[in-house]
């Protein structure tokens, strides 16, 4: 087997500040975080921002840029920066970043879906921003827009123009079919790194059978011309990536993904998962692959062609 890639998911979008007082949102939270899960092991950081003063999500450069240049500078990790943002951003808010910094690698959702969060409110909890509580309860009436134009729109402007690599996260059986169709058009080429996505209301369940078939389509539309890995939110995290693991895949993990390092009790940190899990897959066999080795098993453009050099205006 291949080095196992870890990706670490810093704070993403889908949990908000009020659920967990270690979900890194100011800049230097995502820094430090960022910094130290590198150095436990995570060679690829998914990366989305967050508005400074609330701690929403945020697609606004100025975010980004108040965490970017530091983490670029401090760690040799590969930064992969979402074009998927929130369902409540429009596609230009979504890319604006990507396209302004030519990051090595951006995220890529393979399909328009239900993206539901309202299951996770908490009838106890208290909420410490204003705008949390109504961006739980109005998912179950928000859509997450990924249509072929807007996929063709993200592979043509990031990954032809700017050569930036995609992990292609496909969360059903539709997306990998999707998936194929862009690469009989030509545009999308050579090995490509699918991110299998369990446990979103609104895609395919957190089971290992699923994995199996997704796995089993996987292999028939692209052969031996594809690195898959496996990300499960919520509870499932670390059985799915000793699923993963075992089958010679790679893994992510993240206070994105899930906010606890077992049950009950809250992570403390990024790092912590990360550590956690690549105990689990070396105890397996598995030898945890650096970002140089990374960025070759990826095929990546390297982490002295991300552009960052931005001109912000307020």
């Amino acid at each position: 087997m291949t080095k196992i890639i870890i990706t670490c998911a810093l704070t993403g979008s889908i949990h908000t500040p009020s659920m967990s007082p270690y979900l890194p949102t100011t800049p230097e939270q995502i820094v430090k975080q960022g910094i130290d899960a590198a150095n436990a092991g995570a060679s690829i950081l998914h990366l989305h921002a967050r508005d400074q003063v609330d701690g929403r999500p945020s697609s606004k450069l100025t975010d980004y840029t108040s965490f970017l240049p530091e983490l670029h500078g401090a760690t040799s990790a590969i930064l992969n920066l979402s074009t998927g943002g929130s369902a409540l951003m429009t596609l230009e808010d979504r890319l604006e970043a990507s396209l302004k910094f030519h990051p090595e690698m951006c995220s890529l959702n393979m399909g328009t879906m239900n993206f539901a969060l309202y299951p996770m409110i908490k009838k106890d909890q208290i909420w410490l921003h204003d705008w949390e509580l109504k961006f739980l309860q109005e998912s179950d009436d928000l859509v997450f827009k990924n249509t072929p134009r807007d996929i063709e729109f993200i592979l043509n402007n990031l990954g032809h123009n700017i050569t930036t690599k995609f992990e292609f996260e496909c969360y059903d059986t539709g997306h990998l079919y999707m998936l194929k169709h862009f690469q009989q058009r030509g545009l999308v080429q050579g090995d490509i790194f699918i991110q299998f996505v369990f446990g979103v209301l609104g895609g395919i369940a957190a089971d290992p059978k699923n994995l199996i078939h997704l796995k089993s389509i996987a292999d028939e539309l692209f052969g031996e011309n594809y690195n898959f890995s496996v990300l499960a939110a919520g509870r499932n995290q670390v059985q799915m990536a000793i699923q993963a693991a075992s089958m010679g895949g790679h893994v992510r993990v993240g206070l994105e993904d899930n906010l606890y390092i077992r049950k009950g009790e809250l992570a403390r940190s990024n790092a912590q998962q990360v550590e956690n899990l690549r105990k689990i897959v070396e105890e397996l066999g598995r030898e945890v692959a650096t970002p140089e080795e990374t960025r070759l098993i990826l095929g990546l453009k390297g982490k002295e062609n991300i552009e960052l050099s931005v001109s912000i205006k307020n």
